[in-house]
């Protein structure tokens, strides 16, 4: 959806990346062992009625089954300077922006952040509730049941507002710690065919296996929180179920819970854009990939883990990504008239937009976020469905080592591809 060549992306990044610079050349303020106030928070987001699943255009009516609650979590860091950031992640397909920038208006008014201290993340999983903040009067037939969609997406705004106040009216001392494992079933799904490129499984492809985890702990030492990441899609499961739940990730987060009670467990996405669970397609599959990340968490909280310290520097930005040109009105009608496709959707929304005389965008405003833990640690996080090239992308202008990156944060719009 998005066309862009990786030399112009480098460079829509720049302004990020440069402030970025000025924040690894910023003095340090000398870290204690405890220089970190951190709360935690957690709400189920399950439907209390069937909505439409999102993730797969062939599906044609509401879940059917709940296999698995799923939540949304908060994450409230302070360091020593006061300076405060807020982490959500989610059992989601991802937040767009319309669904986002509510939640972090709400957020300013009744707690004090500005945008950039707000980092909403997803799991992508395809077995959630789709989100819609309306029913639009060209969503077709058969989608009347949308309009659950629409109530459940303003109970879900609601529901995280409070989720975040909550975490940050339990900040307490804590101690933070990072490590690095590994995830052993991410595929590359870009098949390369005589015929061209196709979804399938490319087992020479790129992909980033890496498990990174943050170990929250208490003064004395005792685990409070992990928050722990993966880069592939929440895609074990495919369009022919119709059962909730939170894929891969959600089973993770409840098999290290059930090896910690009483600790809160956090997931959050990688660059996943062209990675697949393999092997996929069963509930058990789903299953059994879970207690495979999830073993590798537990493993590492049980490893040597690096520190942490503050301050806390953060960077929030907006790349203005090309669009590709519109194609002619004759082009675009023919694109629509292919049922069940994504191009047809995409082209039908364009129609839509230019029968109402809208002028189409040429640029979409990707949002980059940025998070430096003093000189232990770099977060950054990337919007929409971000592909594996742009780790080395990433490495390369910020150095390989320290650095977790994260896609699917704040918008997702779509994919976000390399050249």
């Amino acid at each position: 959806m998005i066309h862009a060549r990786s030399a112009l992306i480098k460079r829509r990044l720049s302004p990020v990346l440069y402030l970025l610079s000025l924040f690894l050349t910023l003095p340090g303020v000398q870290a204690g062992e405890t220089d970190w106030k951190v709360g935690l928070a957690q709400v189920k987001i399950t439907p209390e009625y069937p909505v439409f699943l999102a993730g797969y255009a062939s599906r044609n009516k509401p879940f059917t089954k709940v296999e698995a609650d799923i939540y949304a979590k908060a994450l409230a860091l302070e360091d020593d300077n006061g300076q405060r950031v807020v982490l959500v992640t989610s059992d989601l397909i991802g937040f767009s922006a319309a669904v986002a920038e509510p939640i972090c208006e709400r957020l300013r008014d009744k707690a004090g952040l500005k945008r950039e201290q707000i980092l909403l993340n997803s799991s992508h999983t395809h077995t959630g509730p789709t989100l819609l903040v309306r029913k639009s009067d060209d969503d077709g037939e058969g989608t009347r049941d949308l309009e659950r969609n629409v109530e459940y997406t303003r109970q879900l705004q609601d529901k995280i507002v409070e989720l975040v106040l909550q975490a940050m009216a339990r900040l307490e001392p804590a101690k933070l710690s990072w490590g690095v494992g590994v995830c052993p079933f991410v595929m590359n799904r870009r098949e390369f065919t005589a015929n061209g490129v196709i979804l399938g499984v490319n087992a020479r492809g790129l992909a980033d296996r890496t498990a990174p985890i943050l170990r929250i702990d208490k003064p004395d030492g005792r685990l409070r929180g992990v928050l722990f990441g993966a880069a592939v899609h929440g895609t074990t499961l495919g369009g022919e179920i119709y059962e909730l739940c939170g894929d891969y990730a959600g089973f993770a987060q409840d098999y290290v819970e059930k090896k910690h009670p009483s600790v809160q467990v956090l997931f959050i996405m990688g660059c996943a854009g062209d990675a697949n669970p393999y092997p996929r397609g069963t509930m058990a599959l789903a299953r059994e990939h879970g207690a495979t990340l999830g073993k590798e968490v537990c493993r590492l909280l049980e490893s040597k883990l690096r520190p942490v310290r503050g301050p806390i520097h953060i960077a929030f930005d907006k790349a203005a990504l090309p669009l590709q040109p519109t194609p002619p009105r004759e082009e675009l009608t023919k694109l629509a008239a292919r049922k069940g496709s994504l191009q047809a959707w995409v082209a039908q929304k364009r129609l839509a937009a230019l029968d109402r005389g809208e002028k189409l965008p040429e640029h979409y405003d990707c949002p980059i976020a940025v998070w430096q833990f003093d000189d232990d640690l770099t977060l950054v996080g990337l919007s929409g469905e971000v592909v594996v090239d742009f780790v080395s992308l990433l490495e390369n202008a910020l150095g390989p080592n320290k650095l977790w990156l994260a896609g699917y944060c704040n918008d997702v719009f779509g994919y976000l591809p390399s050249a």
